[in-house]
């Protein structure tokens, strides 16, 4: 249990020590806020941003960079699932850090939003001068959507067309729905026409009525924007009255809800 050196003659034997038996280091050190900042200037640095704010206590920029710091290198993800005012991606973005930044309360259209366009825009508020900040580069804010599934996996009752539309266009396509007006016809993605037959949006309110794939209903669903005649198309809805050869005829995949619905439990907008 004793190491005497590799000769045998060190003057100084150290007890060996094996990681198995070893306790778990506790890292201490203290951050002055002469060096991190503190709240009351952090709070001038919101006030500096917005005319009012809801937080007494916010994190100084200079904390966070120096947290940054020491955890991240620059390009690196930071996820903050309670963003509160968003300092810490307003930090990280001037940093060079990728991030994502969540917050279910008003304060993410009201402030954390506001102040993240300010800081591409430029703003010399808090770390600014210290990173040579001057501006750049973006974000991309999305508003987390209706719930498609219940817990079980099934489709949620009551689910609405718009939500629907939304979550089977992004989990096919991976971009958000842009429909200026509602209609079946979801849009047009590598040359494929998708379509959704669901909540009576053919204007039939009877059950399954629209909502399964009909000749009569093929007749009158909007046609192929870019091929009327032989264009591909795939069309989701309850069932389908159409045998196999006729929706091979029609270039026409079927799928059915809510089976075929799949991806994430919520969608973007």
């Amino acid at each position: 249990m004793i190491y005497w050196g590799k000769d045998g003659l060190s003057k100084s034997p150290r007890i060996k020590k094996f990681i198995e038996d070893a306790k778990p280091v506790v890292p201490r050190s203290i951050w002055m806020n002469s060096e991190v900042g503190h709240n009351q200037e952090a709070r001038k640095e919101a006030l500096n941003l917005f005319s009012d704010t809801p937080f007494s206590t916010p994190k100084p920029e200079s904390l966070m960079q120096r947290i940054l710091q020491v955890a991240t290198q620059p390009k690196d993800l930071i996820l903050d699932s309670f963003l509160g005012s968003g300092t810490t991606v307003a930090v990280a973005h001037k940093m060079n850090r990728r991030y994502i930044g969540i917050e279910l309360d008003e304060n993410a259209v009201t402030h954390c939003q506001p102040r993240l366009k300010k800081v591409v825009d430029g703003e010399q508020g808090g770390i600014s001068e210290d990173v040579n900040w001057t501006g750049g580069s973006g974000f991309k804010f999305y508003r987390l959507g209706e719930v498609i599934f219940s817990e079980n996996g099934s489709l949620r009752e009551g689910i609405s067309f718009d939500s629907l539309a939304s979550h089977i266009w992004y989990g096919d396509t991976r971009q958000a729905l842009q429909q200026s007006a509602k209609s079946p016809l979801l849009g047009v993605h590598n040359g494929v026409a998708y379509y959704l037959l669901y909540n009576g949006i053919l204007g039939d309110k009877r059950p399954n009525g629209g909502n399964v794939l009909t000749s009569k209903v093929l007749t009158i669903l909007p046609p192929h924007p870019e091929d009327p005649k032989n264009g591909k198309k795939v069309i989701y809805g309850e069932t389908s009255r159409m045998g196999d050869a006729r929706l091979k005829s029609e270039n026409i995949i079927f799928k059915q809800i809510p089976y075929d619905v799949k991806g994430d439990k919520r969608c973007l907008n």
